[in-house]
């Protein structure tokens, strides 16, 4: 990288949204003031109440943590470009960009994962879930949450680190590995390899450990009653909806970076290339705060506390 001829990136996308950029800032803004807003309440109200230190939550706690770190990564940094006259940036800022990033994303279906041991513990073995979800295994399993997408793609971002830039385009509006191994000036086949190579390592062991947890905890649910069935499969809804909406959206992001995806309009482009990482910052506070019945009341406890919401919520707080 040292010796590249190429010193800055042009993010031509931004170059399609000048007319509209200074709206578009506003939005992004909102955007992020919103999720930094919703993340940090769930980390601090589940962090300050003993009673919430339960796995799950814990388990919340670090993805909204990742929800944080991968928007920092992504938001500012529009709205930087967004008011840039040129809508380029620095060879070893967009490189920064792409490791925060990709690291980002890796955690996110880590986390999710071991949220899904988690529900698989807690419904098939429910008399010994304290003791298969002890302190200990949550200590490791947070550590192989964060430490495993790093490592893996350091594997791979180390040869991205080697290589020298010609060309100077990145059609996004954020840096992606793909992208920049596209500008290098030498033969890059292995590097694409590798990157599938990472695609498997990155996806295959969350997704069977999703799949064993989800078919185990259908088969206890089919031994249940009705209601039972409900119960169990109702703690899983939030956990369902945030595995669709990062699937969806990293998906499309896998795709779009090795397929021309130019049959859809750059407004449906943009919206799915920004997906995997606005959504899913939003919505997942939202389900395992509002949706998660004890935080809840402790997040209506704390407005209540700091006169956001009217004392006279107490009594239905009390009774949720």
């Amino acid at each position: 990288m040292a010796n590249s001829t190429v010193v800055r990136f042009s993010m031509s996308a931004f170059a399609l949204l000048k007319a509209g950029r200074f709206e578009l800032f506003v939005l992004f803004l909102t955007l992020y003031i919103f999720t930094i807003t919703l993340n940090i309440l769930l980390i601090t109200v589940i962090s300050k109440n003993k009673s919430l230190h339960q796995p799950m939550n814990i388990f919340s706690c670090l993805l909204s943590a990742n929800e944080i770190y991968g928007s920092t990564a992504l938001l500012p940094a529009i709205m930087i470009l967004l008011l840039s006259d040129t809508f380029e940036v620095a060879v070893q800022w967009c490189m920064t960009q792409v490791y925060f990033l990709h690291t980002y994303a890796g955690a996110e279906f880590c986390i999710l994962a071991v949220m899904g041991y988690d529900r698989y513990a807690a419904i098939c073995h429910p008399l010994h879930y304290h003791s298969i979800m002890s302190n200990s295994r949550l200590s490791k399993l947070i550590a192989l949450t964060l430490l495993y997408p790093c490592i893996i793609f350091l594997m791979y971002y180390s040869l991205t680190l080697q290589l020298t830039f010609c060309g100077n385009v990145i059609p996004k509006l954020y840096c992606v590995n793909m992208e920049l191994v596209r500008n290098a000036c030498s033969n890059v086949t292995h590097i694409s390899i590798v990157g599938l190579c990472l695609i498997f390592f990155y996806v295959v062991p969350q997704v069977l450990m999703l799949t064993f947890s989800y078919i185990q905890i259908l088969r206890v649910c089919q031994k249940l009653t009705r209601k039972s069935q409900r119960k169990a499969l109702k703690t899983c809804v939030p956990h369902l909806v945030s595995i669709v909406n990062y699937t969806v959206g990293s998906l499309y992001e896998i795709l779009q970076t090795r397929f021309n995806m130019s049959y859809l309009s750059l407004e449906a482009r943009i919206f799915l290339s920004l997906y995997f990482i606005v959504i899913p910052a939003i919505t997942n506070p939202v389900l395992y705060g509002m949706g998660t019945q004890l935080v809840r009341i402790q997040i209506l406890k704390l407005f209540i506390k700091y006169k956001i919401l009217p004392t006279k919520i107490t009594v239905a707080v009390t009774a949720a």
